[in-house]
């Protein structure tokens, strides 16, 4: 525990002031962890039903708070973006997130092949974009193309397929308005992945366009707006289902 407290003061001792992407490193870590310890201490409060899906939440942003602990550390040793770890995290904590639509919609119907459809194509999007960002940079715009085709199943689901006439033949209106706030979620907010995706050194479309280290500066800002508004929004649809 001393180890870890003075290898964290030596990190934060070393950041400098104008260094924006290691400050929301560090923030996003603590932003995240806090978000961790609200989400496990509300799910006593809401019922039964919700209680899964409030631990859940606490799981995205905890695994992302460790995460972000670890991808600091490699940002202030090496000034490097630390594409590894956040695609573990990804491909952790996105999963979750889709397995979040499934929950608030069992009680309406939803099947358990809508929860494997939307883990499949996270999985899909995610594993395709990391193969096209590490191990085949020079193929990056054929991977790019599959990981594409994962973020629109799932945009396809949400906003056309089954979870949304699940949503909308529900008559809750909690439910329907937390639903739609996902939704834009997953449209809006996810939107900054395949972005990021496209400024890629090699060939990406976006490459002289957005610069790298801009892009972990957002990404760090996107993941803790998605991750902890994604919980916020089922921790309000716990609360208003009372």
């Amino acid at each position: 525990m001393e180890l870890l407290f003075n290898s964290s003061i030596f990190l934060f001792s070393g950041l400098s002031a104008n260094d924006y992407v290691g400050f929301t490193f560090f923030i996003g870590y603590m932003a995240m962890f806090a978000a961790s310890v609200f989400f496990f201490f509300e799910r006593q409060t809401v019922e039964g039903k919700w209680k899964t899906s409030l631990l859940i939440a606490g799981l995205i942003t905890m695994i992302a708070s460790v995460h972000y602990y670890y991808m600091r550390d490699v940002w202030m040793t090496t000034g490097a973006s630390p594409t590894q770890f956040r695609y573990i995290d990804w491909i952790l904590t996105v999963p979750l997130m889709c397995v979040e639509f499934y929950l608030i919609l069992k009680a309406f119907g939803a099947k358990i092949d809508l929860l494997w459809k939307m883990i499949g194509y996270s999985l899909i999007m995610l594993v395709a974009g990391y193969l096209g960002e590490t191990a085949f940079r020079n193929q990056s715009v054929i991977w790019g193309i599959i990981s594409t085709l994962g973020y629109a199943g799932i945009l396809y689901e949400v906003w056309l397929g089954s979870a949304r006439k699940l949503a909308s033949g529900s008559n809750d209106p909690a439910l329907q308005s937390a639903f739609k706030a996902l939704s834009w979620f997953v449209l809006v907010g996810w939107a900054i992945y395949p972005l990021g995706y496209m400024a890629i050194e090699t060939d990406g479309w976006l490459r002289n366009v957005i610069d790298v280290r801009n892009m972990d500066l957002i990404y760090n800002i996107g993941d803790a707006v998605n991750k902890i508004g994604f919980g916020l929004v089922i921790y309000s649809l716990a609360v208003k289902s009372k």
